[in-house]
């Protein structure tokens, strides 16, 4: 293969439009477009995202770091180690919490993170675990019961699959 022999296609190239050239070139007068308008005037094209003066989508957006989750799920959360101070074989559930001054405002359903160290063997009911704070809680002596959505949620789960088996 030679430089002469790189030619294109025929028929692959075809030549410009003329327009503004008379009605027998079949871009005459206006030049295909239309009568009026800014988008029919030479350069006249307005630039990606223009919306007519009206404050732009990417303005009306915010910039940074997504958007707040709608009905985003809010707990009264607490560490582990803030149990700590409890005596042996307590039930924990957010009322004895706050009975106890631990907790002082009831933000939501229960949820136990894992900062912090446990010795004491307890018996929590909340509406949510963090993995290490059950495996601490676990560690200790205690059990973890997860009620509320979740819980709801399960058993929906569990009477749908013993339908199934039937």
């Amino acid at each position: 293969m030679r430089l002469k022999d790189a030619i294109p296609k025929k028929g692959s190239q075809q030549r410009g439009r003329r327009l503004g050239r008379g009605i027998s070139a079949g871009q005459g007068a206006s030049c295909g477009k239309g009568m009026r308008g800014q988008k029919s005037r030479s350069g006249g094209s307005t630039r990606p995202g223009f919306e007519g003066g009206q404050n732009p989508l990417y303005r009306r957006l915010p910039k940074l770091k997504g958007f707040p989750m709608v009905n985003r799920k809010k707990y009264t959360i607490i560490n582990v180690s803030k149990l700590a101070s409890l005596p042996a074989n307590t039930v924990v559930t957010l009322a004895s919490l706050m009975e106890a001054g631990i907790i002082t405002s009831n933000d939501g359903p229960l949820k136990v993170l894992g900062d912090g160290e446990l010795n004491v063997a307890l018996k929590v009911h909340a509406a949510g675990f963090t993995t290490s704070a059950r495996s601490k809680i676990e560690a200790a002596g205690g059990s973890c019961e997860q009620i509320g959505v979740a819980q709801a949620v399960s058993n929906e789960d569990s009477t749908e699959k013993q339908d199934n088996s039937n």
